[in-house]
């Protein structure tokens, strides 16, 4: 058996465990944020499920770079997931690739291409705001001269940033916070564009038909 046909196996085998790791890993994360009056035993018991779901991701990356034989060549093609490796922020994300491995398995997507491209911009960007929302409130809530000091506070910044509206009622103060917030500003260009894009083509297509609905039989282009 090749290399090609093991990655391949090991992609479907591992995709739901690895979404349930995420969703483990997002949950574990945001009780340990917003509830810091929990006991010790309670915080290290949360705090081994986020990191043991950070060797789990570990330890696919790892398997999937000496299935694939490709060498270094392998970080740039699948960056995605040498950043959700490297940036537990992103890890929820994950569940994403596993909605759509799942869609896959059970043939044929039951959405269009362009509502799949709405749902899947949509659920990334609720997950990644939630996440990016607790470590931002993690970082800035006892911080000298912090203006997000709840967690309401962060989501409301939160969707500020991912919509680069940006209106500066709230404004990270630590080094960690505004590092996050150059992230969500990245990512909220880049998913927002995604939805733009796949909208506007959606209207383009859907105008094209329109226009060959309306053409008299026989009247083509160039006819």
């Amino acid at each position: 058996m090749d290399d090609g046909s093991r990655l391949d196996r090991w992609d479907r085998g591992t995709d739901l465990p690895l979404g349930i790791a995420s969703l483990v890993f997002l949950g574990s994360y945001a009780v340990h944020v917003l509830e810091p009056d929990l006991p010790q035993a309670v915080h290290a018991l949360l705090l081994t499920l986020t990191y043991g779901t950070w060797a789990m991701f570990a330890v696919d990356y790892a398997v999937r770079w000496r299935l694939s034989g490709e060498g270094p060549g392998f970080v740039r093609r699948h960056w995605l997931d040498s950043l959700v490796l490297v940036l537990p922020l992103l890890r929820p994300l994950r569940i994403v690739r596993t909605y759509e491995a799942m869609q896959r398995r059970h043939g044929e997507p039951r959405l269009g291409l362009h509502a799949r491209v709405a749902t899947y911009s949509a659920l990334s960007i609720s997950l990644l705001g939630f996440a990016g929302a607790l470590a931002v409130y993690q970082a800035e809530r006892s911080a000298p001269g912090a203006t997000i000091r709840t967690f309401g506070d962060s989501l409301w910044w939160t969707c500020e940033t991912l919509s680069t509206v940006g209106y500066g009622d709230f404004v990270p103060v630590t080094a960690t916070g505004r590092i996050i917030a150059v992230g969500l500003m990245a990512c909220g260009l880049a998913l927002l564009g995604t939805v733009t894009g796949s909208f506007s083509s959606f209207l383009m297509q859907r105008f094209s038909l329109g226009d060959e609905e309306r053409r008299p039989p026989g009247n083509t282009p160039g006819a």
